[in-house]
């Protein structure tokens, strides 16, 4: 096994989680509401990680995410509230890709380095949203510098039969079932259609950067730009564009907090899940698939961080078996080193949950950050990106 699958990390926790929370005594781990709160919190991380998938692959490292969620929420929220809330995702998405096509000018046009574009990005938005909150949102009943007046949500949909189907199973109590059967109560009853738009989009990007011409040329971009320009492809062209759809993307995900994760445009709303979502396309090794699996683990600890500190001590069982069965494959690769510090590193979370004290609820707070953190040093060796990833192209340098 060369290569770490964070599909099969996510089938193991999803099995264990009935057995972590039983040995937890903490139901809610299983709970609908659970459920339901990680498919929400999912979401704009998703988008935010497809928007950077996007860039990457054309070449361009956007570390700006979290600047074009900030200006997408704003402006969705300032067309939601004229138009309603369809009207808010549309402007989520075009002001997402005016600061996309920013982003790019500063980095194509002016040959600004990327890294240093994406903070200038970051740090303008939140100043800008703060001036136009001001002269907008403050100037109306209910709304501040801070924050908008409350929106209109997207609608709810619910699988039809759902309830019927999986309401006697989930109070049955048979151990196992009865569990999976809450989980899938929250993940098909009161979803926004929002959320639908957003888990699309992943087979959308999935086909289109592997089977379509405009897809061929985003990845030859972002593998060789020289060898592509040699044949006719303009690598400014398809990174103005690539770009343009990394902001729609990131974008869409601020205004998806705005009216559908809650009704309210907010100051910090968007809370550092732009950069989380970067994190998701090194996890997912620059694939949708992989950004969506990465998408649903934050979004899971992200949603335990408003639920029991109980839930989240029920995953140091799991992180630490989890941990013990990564030591084995790796001794099983010959990489005893890694296996011996995967294994302490287990042990000794499996030794916190039998006989350590309860987890602080500082640390419950903290744990998508933590995650993301620990994914990054897990899945270091296992990284592919593309090759001219973050290398400015000038025709001039042929």
């Amino acid at each position: 096994m060369t290569r770490f699958s964070w599909w099969w990390v996510l089938v193991v926790v999803a099995l264990a989680l009935p057995v972590a929370a039983y040995l937890a005594d903490a139901p809610d781990l299983t709970s609908a509401g659970l459920a339901g709160a990680t498919l929400r919190f999912s979401v704009p991380i998703l988008l935010a990680g497809l928007g950077g998938l996007w860039a990457e692959r054309s070449g361009t490292l956007n570390l700006g995410l979290d600047g074009m969620m900030i200006i997408g929420g704003w402006t969705g929220a300032f067309v939601g509230l004229q138009y309603g809330p369809w009207a808010a995702l549309v402007g989520g998405v075009l002001g997402g890709v005016l600061t996309g096509l920013l982003h790019a000018v500063i980095t194509l046009a002016w040959g600004v380095d990327q890294a240093i574009a994406g903070i200038v990005i970051n740090m303008a938005a939140l100043g800008i949203v703060r001036f136009l909150s001001s002269i907008t949102f403050a100037q109306q009943d209910g709304g501040s510098i801070s924050q908008s007046p409350t929106l209109e949500p997207v609608p709810t949909v619910s699988l039809p039969g759902a309830s019927w189907l999986l309401d006697p199973v989930a109070d049955s109590g048979v151990p196992f079932l009865s569990a999976w059967a809450r989980i899938l109560t929250g993940l098909v009853t009161d979803v926004s259609v929002a959320t639908l738009i957003g888990l699309l989009l992943v087979p959308v990007t999935w086909w289109t950067l592997a089977h379509s011409r405009f897809g061929l040329h985003v990845r030859a971009c972002g593998e060789n730009p020289s060898a592509a320009d040699s044949l006719g492809v303009s690598p400014y062209r398809i990174r103005y564009l690539s770009q343009a759809i990394s902001g729609a993307l990131a974008g869409l995900g601020g205004a998806y907090l705005v009216v559908a994760a809650s009704s309210v445009y907010r100051e910090g709303q968007v809370a550092g899940r732009g950069f989380i979502g970067l994190a998701t396309v090194l996890f997912g090794n620059w694939t949708p698939g992989g950004v969506l699996g990465g998408s649903l683990l934050f979004g899971f600890t992200d949603a335990l961080s408003t639920r029991q500190a109980a839930s989240v001590s029920a995953l140091l069982l799991i992180g630490g078996a989890a941990l013990a069965l990564r030591a084995l494959s790796l001794l099983r690769q010959g990489r005893g080193s890694e296996a011996w510090g995967n294994l302490v590193v287990g042990a000794a979370v499996l030794i916190w949950f039998v006989w350590g004290p309860p987890v602080p609820r500082e640390l419950v707070v903290v744990a998508p950050y933590l995650t993301t953190l620990l994914v990054l040093v897990v899945a270091r060796q296992t990284l592919r990106p593309p090759a001219a990833v973050g290398i400015a192209y000038r025709r001039s340098d042929e």
